[in-house]
C-alpha cells in the first residue's frame, strides 16, 4: 500500500501530495489520528484528506485507515526471494510458492474494493445492454487476456481478446459509448496498449486497466485496478505478475457473475451437464 502511494505521488494534486507525505512519514500514526489532526499536520482541509483517500481508490478515510492499519500491522510482508543459480529444487519450490503467496496476501490487504466494484458494474452493465466487451494484452499479458475472455465466455458473456497491436488499435477504433475494454499490462508502458487505450477512451468506451500504479497506462483508463508487486517488469520470465493478473480477473469475473444473478444458474448447470458427456466415466 505504501509502495502504491509512493508510485502515485507525482499524479496527485499538491495538497494531496502533502497528505501522502504524512502517510509515508508515519503510517501507524495516520491510521489512528482523527481527520482534524491529520488535516492540521498536513496543512490541508479536512475534505482534502478524504479526497486523497478516494484518489488512491478507497471509499473514504475510514476505508483507507482500515487498509493502512492492516498493511503496516497485520499484513504479511512481501519478502521477495529471487531464485539463485545454485538453488536446489527444494529451494526453488519454496521461493516460487512463497513469492506468489506473499504477493496474493499483499494484494488482499491493499486492493481497492471501490475500483473492483466499479469494474464489475461497468462490465455487467455493458453485458446487459448487449454492447462489446474486449480484452487487450501483449506477451504474457496477452495470455491473461485470453484467459479472461474464456472466463467471461463461460458466464455467457460474449467477449473477445486481442494480443496483436494492430488488431487492438483497429478494434479500439470501432468501440464507442457503452462498450467496455479491459487492458492488461505488467509494465504499463507498452506503446501498442497505450495507443489502444487512448483511442478507446476518445471514442467513449469504458476503459479498465490492470497494471502497476504510477505507470502511464494507470492514468489512461477510467478505472484502474492496481497490480503492484516487487517483481521487475523487465524480467525474462515474469511469474508473480502473471498470476496476480489472473487472480484479479478471477475476482472481477466472480463479482460480475453475482451481479448477473439467477439467470446464470440454469446456463451453468446445462453447460456442466453437457461437458460430462465429454469425459470418460
Amino acid at each position: 500500500m505504501l509502495d502504491r502511494i509512493k508510485a502515485s505521488m507525482s499524479s496527485l494534486a499538491p495538497a494531496e501530495q502533502r497528505v501522502a507525505q504524512l502517510v509515508l512519514s508515519d503510517p501507524r500514526a495516520f491510521a489512528n489520528l482523527p481527520v482534524s489532526e491529520l488535516s492540521y499536520r498536513a496543512h490541508v482541509s479536512k475534505p482534502t484528506v478524504v479526497r486523497f483517500c478516494r484518489s488512491m481508490g478507497y471509499d473514504g478515510l475510514s476505508d483507507f485507515k482500515l487498509k493502512l492499519a492492516g498493511s503496516v500491522s497485520e499484513g504479511v510482508p512481501f519478502i521477495h526471494r529471487s531464485v539463485d543459480a545454485d538453488d536446489k529444487t527444494s529451494d526453488v519450490l519454496v521461493k516460487v510458492i512463497d513469492n506468489t503467496v506473499a504477493a496474493f496476501l499483499k494484494y488482499r490487504n491493499d486492493a481497492s474494493t471501490t475500483a473492483l466494484e466499479r469494474a464489475a458494474e461497468a462490465i455487467a452493465g455493458t453485458y446487459q445492454t448487449g454492447r462489446r466487451i474486449e480484452f487487450f494484452g501483449v506477451g504474457n499479458s496477452g495470455i491473461v487476456a485470453q484467459d479472461a475472455q474464456h472466463k467471461f465466455f463461460r458466464l455467457g458473456i460474449t467477449s473477445i481478446a486481442y494480443s496483436d497491436g494492430h488488431m487492438q488499435v483497429m478494434s479500439a477504433s470501432l468501440l464507442g459509448p457503452g462498450d467496455c475494454v479491459v487492458i492488461i499490462s505488467n509494465s504499463g508502458r507498452t506503446r501498442d496498449l497505450m495507443d489502444a487505450a487512448d483511442i478507446a477512451r476518445k471514442n467513449g468506451a469504458t476503459t479498465i486497466v490492470i497494471t502497476a500504479s504510477g505507470s502511464p497506462l494507470a492514468s489512461a483508463g477510467h478505472i484502474h485496478l492496481a497490480a503492484d508487486h516487487p517483481e521487475g517488469y523487465d524480467r525474462y520470465s515474469p511469474m508473480v505478475s502473471r498470476l496476480l493478473h489472473l487472480m484479479i480477473i478471477d475476482v472481477v469475473a466472480t463479482c460480475v457473475a453475482l451481479r448477473i444473478g439467477s439467470p446464470l444458474q440454469p446456463l451453468l448447470k446445462e453447460m456442466k451437464n453437457n461437458l460430462r458427456n465429454k469425459r470418460y466415466a
